[in-house]
């Protein structure tokens, strides 16, 4: 059941894009597009030295991002990953590295064990956005809730540039990123 603040047109059409674009994801290569990411990250938009940044561990046919995990990590960034809680609450982050203990996660996907921490700038996924930097991810809130518990943080969307749309539908509770990196572009959000 939706939270009595949301509209139901607004779930509706978040769901149909969510769905189409799952669909779509499947004729995409996650892998040399992720690394493809990782070179517009590197070159456009690489976070500040030494901050802690957050990434994903890629499920099914998501952007696999490990290339530029790595990279980062090799360039002295601590990395973490999320650790998904109930639903209703933010991630929390606990720090990776590489070869580092995984464990299974909710949703396939697997988190490290190391200490927990705060992340400065965030790599987040997604299955669509638009150039407001609004997004939408697989609809349990997890990430908005998390960025707007983090407000001087940094958000970098990851994602295929086929995943952009004209405008994603959006709420009072999404949160939006202050940019995108595509395989083929760094994409500036203009907030609304």
């Amino acid at each position: 059941m939706a939270a009595p603040h949301i509209c139901p047109d607004l779930i509706d059409a978040k769901r149909a894009l969510r769905e189409r674009m799952l669909a779509a994801r499947k004729h995409w290569d996650p892998v040399a597009s992720g690394a493809a990411v990782a070179a517009t990250v590197l070159r456009a938009c690489r976070p500040p030295t030494g901050v802690i940044v957050s990434g994903y561990w890629p499920i099914a046919d998501e952007l696999d991002i490990r290339p530029l995990l790595t990279a980062l990590h090799e360039g002295g960034h601590p990395i973490v990953l999320p650790v998904t809680p109930k639903r209703g609450n933010p991630l929390t982050f606990r720090l990776w590295r590489p070869g580092g203990v995984l464990e299974p996660e909710r949703f396939g996907t697997f988190r490290p064990v190391g200490e927990e921490r705060v992340p400065d700038f965030l790599l987040v996924p997604l299955l669509a956005f638009d150039r407001r930097g609004y997004r939408v991810g697989y609809g349990a809130g997890f990430y908005d809730r998390t960025l707007a518990g983090l407000p001087r943080r940094f958000a970098l969307g990851v994602a295929f540039a086929a995943q952009e749309v004209d405008e994603v539908p959006a709420g009072p509770t999404d949160i939006p990123l202050n940019a995108v990196a595509t395989e083929t572009d760094l994409i500036i959000c203009k907030a609304p």
